[in-house]
């Protein structure tokens, strides 16, 4: 329900996940966010993968109830693709103007993109440029059109090369978006990438160089951050339904009852004999694991630099003994992010908010967007 009454601007942020919608409304006040209202609506959208009319039709009309049952009090919103639905690489070009940048990177984009390169949308910015860390897919002014997010005419560098981080999405996937928003009777002023939409909220400025592991449902994502800025990102289909499903074959128990089994006992190892639960998320999660020590090396070779901690985020964030197997797999710093840290809130609230952060954010970043 509503928290506050509409004083200020206010921003909505809407996160549809593979197994939920998650909204998120914050006021600007004198540059600060506080909380107005929030809601969570638990679905199975798999909307990349199923984009017919039916489940848009669905989608929409759960996403238009919660944001009724939620009190919205605004219509413009901002959402996010998710990372395995787009490309994103980081290249290095010559220094040259704007308008020769723009023909560089879709030339550049060719050479990765599996792709009709007219089938997608592109964005880019210099890494360098410290003054706007927003990507955007889409906009109204800019759909259907290469966009950047630079207003120099001249990219200025000491360098004779700069790196330009690019993304690609299919612009039939944001067109269902697109669709899904219009359907809800929501405003959508902006689409981008969740992984800026996490290091919006999870990770402050001039921050060392971070991981984000975002574990949901149905994927996990790894995402680096430098200095703000998702220079690297990776996706792989290892969540918690995976899991889950790994523990009710094993012990031949429903979902419901395995994932129970999975909250309660997680990694934990002081299990009575017989039961092995430990043991099949453990080998659940080795692709996981693999692919973040992957990141790790590419990182270092990459960027002759070192990752300095881990923040965990995502719906199996709280798995039991997750953090201290972590730590001991990766030999690294890891840790629960707290993407509420930016906003101010009741404190009667801190208990559930706290419990609920993981899931949110993605939508408490898209909220942030225009605020910070």
């Amino acid at each position: 329900m509503g928290l506050f009454s509409k004083k200020n601007q206010n921003f909505l942020g809407v996160d549809i996940g593979t197994s939920g919608i998650k909204l998120v409304q914050l006021a600007n006040e004198k540059g600060t966010a506080r909380l107005v209202t929030y809601g969570l609506a638990e679905i199975n959208t798999e909307i990349i993968r199923n984009k017919t009319t039916q489940n848009i039709n669905i989608v929409a009309g759960r996403l238009a109830g919660l944001v009724q049952k939620s009190r919205v009090s605004t219509k413009d919103c901002s959402a996010a693709l998710p990372i395995f639905s787009v490309f994103n690489s980081v290249i290095s070009l010559p220094a040259m103007s704007k308008n020769d940048m723009d023909s560089a990177v879709k030339w550049e984009a060719k050479k990765f993109i599996p792709f009709p390169i007219e089938d997608m949308i592109l964005d880019w910015r210099v890494i360098a440029d410290t003054q706007n860390k927003h990507q955007t897919i889409y906009n109204e002014k800019s759909y259907g059109s290469t966009s950047n997010s630079i207003d120099q005419d001249i990219i200025k560098t000491k360098s004779k090369f700069i790196k330009v981080l690019l993304t690609a999405a299919p612009k039939n996937v944001v067109a269902v978006y697109i669709e899904i928003f219009k359907k809800a009777q929501l405003n959508l002023l902006s689409l981008e990438v969740e992984s800026f939409a996490i290091a919006r909220s999870l990770i402050d400025q001039n921050t060392n160089n971070v991981m984000v592991i975002d574990i949901g449902s149905v994927t996990t994502d790894v995402c680096v951050v430098e200095n703000g800025l998702p220079i690297l990102n990776r996706s792989i289909e290892v969540g918690g339904n995976l899991m889950t499903e790994s523990i009710a074959r094993s012990l031949n128990i429903s979902f419901e009852r395995a994932e129970q089994f999975k909250q309660d006992f997680g990694l934990a190892t002081n299990l009575d004999e017989g039961i092995s639960i430990p043991k099949k998320i453990e080998e659940t999660l080795a692709p996981m694991v693999n692919e973040i020590k992957y990141v790790f090396d590419l990182y270092k070779r990459q960027s002759n630099s070192r990752i300095d901690s881990i923040i965990l985020t995502g719906g199996s964030a709280y798995l039991p003994n997750l953090i201290d197997y972590l730590k001991k797999v990766l030999n690294a710093p890891v840790y629960i992010g707290d993407p509420w840290h930016k906003v101010m809130y009741p404190k009667e609230l801190e208990p559930v908010l706290d419990e609920m952060g993981p899931k949110f954010g993605v939508a408490i970043g898209l909220a942030l967007r225009n605020i910070i």
